[in-house]
């Protein structure tokens, strides 16, 4: 009944991150630029595109209708990588935001490490003024040979200099690793490198998600076709503590850790490195009653 009266009309599948739950979702580009990871089928099928601003400016008018009397607290700016659209046009969806929710507490976008480093410190600065203010990256993984397999499309210094771009010019930065990726073949290369990725960017938020094999991608059929080996339950809570015992003592800053992604059997949060050794102490413990053996989401006809 809601759908048939909200005034928006997205093309689906829509996405957002797990914090954007009570965002107002404004969709201003289709699908995904890159759309090549071997692992993604998020946007499969969808041609991208930038939105014409004046459909925007006529969804932000809609939503500012109907949201008149208890307007939204924060708006996500959909699809993939919404990044990639011109400063002038983010400028412009962006005034008008404003100025139809003078009191929004912010606005977030998914972003590629491509999609910051193309942008001046200027632009993003204005973007950020403006309410911009919080990006969404996925880095995957810290190993280059890793990035190279899954077709990332970026190097971890390239994400690391994004990261580090984005705090320059006054923005939070939301950070993704995914457990289980290079397999059992790549783990511990996998963790050292992503440990050593983190420790250098330091975002302000970091999440956990565990790798899900999705039939039909590249990804799926490399499990297949035995070139990655699956981890366990056991071995994937095994990749979480390493990473985090390996991320650097002398931090310069924090990071909001969460682990608490459905593709997670286990929900984790603290703030590294203040709960570094009470999250390593309950991952311990979890690792002690976890059986042997155990595949999550994982077809077993591919093992």
């Amino acid at each position: 009944m809601f759908f048939n009266r909200f005034p928006i009309k997205y093309d689906p599948p829509v996405y957002r991150p797990p914090s954007e739950a009570e965002s107002l979702l404004l969709q201003i580009t289709i699908g995904c630029s890159h759309n090549n990871c071997t692992f993604c089928a998020m946007y499969s099928g969808k041609q991208f595109r930038v939105c014409p601003l004046d459909k925007v400016l006529t969804q932000i008018e809609k939503a500012y209708q109907y949201y008149k009397d208890a307007p939204p607290r924060k708006i996500f700016l959909c699809d993939g990588d919404a990044l990639c659209a011109p400063a002038d046009y983010l400028i412009s969806i962006l005034d008008a935001i404003n100025n139809k929710f003078p009191d929004l507490a912010r606005v977030g976008i998914y972003a590629t490490a491509n999609n910051i480093l193309t942008k001046s410190e200027d632009e993003l600065k204005a973007l950020s003024s403006r309410k911009l203010e919080i990006a969404y990256l996925g880095l995957e993984s810290g190993c280059d040979e890793l990035l190279k397999k899954i077709n990332k499309g970026n190097t971890a210094s390239d994400m690391v200099d994004a990261i580090l771009k984005l705090k320059r010019a006054n923005w939070k930065s939301s950070v993704i690793v995914m457990l289980g990726l290079g397999g059992s073949e790549m783990s511990k290369i996998h963790c050292l490198e992503t440990a050593k990725c983190l420790s250098k960017m330091v975002p302000n938020f970091l999440s956990f998600l565990t790798t899900t094999p999705v039939p039909g991608t590249p990804y799926y059929k490399m499990l297949q076709n035995k070139a990655i080996s699956p981890l366990t339950t056991k071995e994937l809570l095994i990749e979480m503590r390493e990473i985090i015992s390996s991320i650097d003592q002398q931090l310069n800053g924090r990071m909001i850790f969460r682990a608490n992604h459905v593709s997670n059997m286990f929900p984790l949060a603290g703030i590294i490195p203040r709960d570094r050794n009470s999250l390593l102490t309950t991952i311990n413990e979890w690792i002690q009653v976890c059986p042997d053996g155990v595949y999550p989401d994982v077809d077993p006809a591919s093992l």
